[in-house]
């Protein structure tokens, strides 16, 4: 399977890259036309977020692939027309009750997984029960008050919905490890101890080549899942793979690079630790390395 980068993936990548050093990122990927993609775009653009600027994560997960995506693919046409625009100009957020749905309190709609589908649910609907996270992102248990009058699909539509949830979180990972791992790379190889860099000593140059291992797997398995999400084939063996392989490694991977910081990576100022607090939320967010192991 070849996973050359598509023209259209190289292009959200470079143009993310730019954007997403601004003050608002959010409101400049809507400029930008990011925030209106098909599933391998915008899972290259979940990448880049996680790579570059993880506070965004939740938010992007939450409203275009557990939001925008489904609505897009299973939504009427009266209901694309009232959600996809204002979601692509960034004066709206969605979200999906995915084991928690991050941001509920702020999003118009919830896409909550029902018995024979899944249904669309107004927060002032439902009862929010918030859950602390590592980032700091509001995430809450959904609670309906009542049936829900309006439904988004039917089984394949909630087994879609779980599908594109896994995948955006896989894609996340991958690049929020990439970036603690590229911040810990230039770390070791300017930080200097006994008259040499870090990176010259056999034991850390060991440990950083472990995280790239776990990096480089995380990064094949999550495209191979999003490949698959993404051209209707069977994603399910795929899916399951990335999604063990994200639970299980990352975690281990952000850790490595907060011990090969030493003392700078437990400061919670520094940038290492909006990776790996992203990092815990996803891990949980997938529901552990177990939940894929059958």
């Amino acid at each position: 399977m070849d996973f050359t980068p598509e023209e259209s993936q190289q292009a959200v990548a470079g143009l993310a890259a730019e954007v997403l050093t601004a003050a608002d990122p959010w409101k400049e990927l809507a400029k930008a036309g990011l925030l209106s993609l098909g599933v391998l775009d915008t899972t290259t653009l979940l990448t880049e977020i996680g790579r570059r600027v993880p506070l965004v994560g939740m938010k992007a997960l939450a409203t275009l692939m557990t939001g925008a995506l489904p609505v897009d693919r299973w939504g009427s046409s009266k209901l694309k027309e009232e959600l996809l625009p204002p979601v692509s100009s960034g004066e709206i957020i969605l979200t999906a009750a995915i084991r928690e749905a991050p941001l509920a309190a702020d999003a118009a709609l919830i896409l909550v997984p029902v018995d024979d589908g899944v249904a669309l649910v107004n927060p002032e609907d439902a009862t929010l029960a918030p859950i602390p996270t590592s980032s700091g992102c509001p995430s809450f248990l959904v609670q309906l008050n009542e049936p829900p009058a309006r439904m988004l699909g039917d089984l394949g539509c909630r087994a879609d919905l779980e599908e594109l949830a896994v995948a955006a979180a896989c894609a996340l990972l991958d690049g929020a490890v990439a970036g603690a791992l590229a911040l810990t790379r230039d770390h070791v190889a300017t930080r200097r101890q006994f008259g040499r860099p870090l990176a010259e000593f056999q034991a850390v140059s060991q440990q950083i080549a472990d995280v790239y291992i776990a990096s480089r797997t995380m990064h094949l398995a999550t495209q191979s899942a999003c490949w698959r999400v993404a051209t209707d084939r069977d994603p399910g063996a795929d899916v399951r793979v990335a999604g063990y392989w994200c639970a299980e490694q990352a975690v281990k991977a952000v850790r490595q690079c907060h011990h090969l910081h030493g003392g700078l990576g437990m400061d919670v100022t520094y940038p290492l630790h909006r990776f790996s607090a992203l990092v815990m939320d996803l891990t949980r967010y997938l529901g552990g390395a177990e939940r894929y192991v059958h």
